[in-house]
């Protein structure tokens, strides 16, 4: 059969498409070296996740990039790919089955589209759905690995890293944070009220870890464990985690004071960065895995933030993080750690 370039890639080689933005960019070019004067374009993929409703990715022909773009639940129907390609001129746009999740193509051009040229792109579409259906499958995978596990422990998850003890030491600074004397207030407190509570102590924490780059491990009752994996050098890994505690305490202090205004207690709590290795990678039971850290630096994290309220400071800082940053820090003495053979350096924030 003699097809044209792009159809052929539809039906050959698109469902081997590494992701959505490798799919968009190969495809648009297939349509460019086939006479369609596309100046960019859009794909569109419902996920499950609890506040992305759609992911886009976005490709412009003058420069072959691809950007993603979120819809968040409530929005309208393909915002971001409607004004993002109405910047690039007149727009074709077709969905790929009739489903309300079904996925979005969008097209713009340097000029309007012809008949001739609409029902090129409406044929695209259709031959598009067969790999599209695998992709939006893969998609919605990686988006809900990715809400349960954080991005660097989905991919390494999806990338087949699945077998018990299975893993990798890798550097890091951690964070360990803790609401103070929460028994006390769940036993005052309306289960549904606590569950709020909780919620928003961690949209504090872990929006301040994901803004610095790091990635949230796990939430432990009301605790929290943080990594800030080293990418580049140690310093950059220590000063990200310094910058999200930072951000953290800020985001409480605002917290705090609209509980106040409500005529709630505020919420005190504890954090501690390290800097060390772990293992990171899976552990658990032969058919219930967990994809974590473990190790001496996880064990000291954990100890350093239980000195907190003893030393009168919302935030304690290892001395081995503390060789890595330029920040200035306060210094607290040595303390020796319960279960820690050595004594630890101790430092806190100015501010703190």
């Amino acid at each position: 059969m003699d097809l044209p370039a792009h159809l052929a890639w539809l039906i050959d080689e698109a469902s081997a498409s590494s992701g959505p933005e490798q799919f968009i960019a190969e495809l648009g070019r297939h349509l460019l070296a086939d006479g369609l004067p596309l100046t960019g374009g859009a794909l569109t993929l419902a996920v499950p996740h609890p506040i992305i409703a759609r992911r886009t990715w976005l490709w412009r022909a003058e420069t072959d990039a691809v950007i993603e773009a979120l819809d968040f639940a409530g929005s309208p129907l393909n915002k971001s790919a409607d004004d993002w390609l109405a910047g690039l001129g007149p727009i074709y746009e077709g969905k790929i089955g009739r489903g309300s999740d079904s996925p979005i193509l969008g097209w713009a051009a340097s000029r309007p589209f012809g008949p001739a040229e609409a029902d090129r792109l409406n044929q695209a579409a259709r031959f598009a759905a067969a790999p599209l259906s695998a992709l939006t499958a893969r998609t919605a995978l990686t988006t809900l690995l990715e809400a349960y596990l954080g991005k660097r422990s989905a991919a390494q998850v999806q990338a087949g890293a699945l077998g018990r003890s299975s893993g990798e030491t890798i550097r890091a600074a951690l964070l360990c944070a803790d609401l103070r004397d929460f028994t006390a207030l769940s036993e005052a407190t309306e289960p549904p009220a606590m569950i709020a509570t909780l919620d928003a102590w961690f949209d504090r924490v872990a929006g301040a870890v994901h803004a610095f780059g790091g990635e949230v491990l796990k939430f432990i009752g009301d605790g929290v464990l943080a990594i800030f994996p080293v990418t580049g050098t140690p310093g950059e890994a220590c000063e990200a985690s310094l910058r999200a505690v930072a951000a953290a305490c800020a985001g409480m202090a605002h917290l705090d004071a609209a509980r106040q205004a409500q005529g709630l207690p505020p919420l005190p709590f504890g954090a501690a960065l390290h800097f060390g290795e772990m293992l990171w990678g899976n552990i658990g039971a032969a058919d219930r895995l967990d994809f974590t850290a473990i190790g001496p630096a996880v064990n000291l994290v954990s100890r350093l933030e239980g000195l907190c309220k003893s030393l009168g400071h919302r935030v304690l800082i290892s001395g081995a993080l503390a060789a890595e940053t330029t920040t200035h820090l306060v210094p607290l003495g040595e303390h020796r750690l319960r279960g820690i053979a050595d004594p630890c350096a101790v430092f806190t924030l100015p501010t703190d």
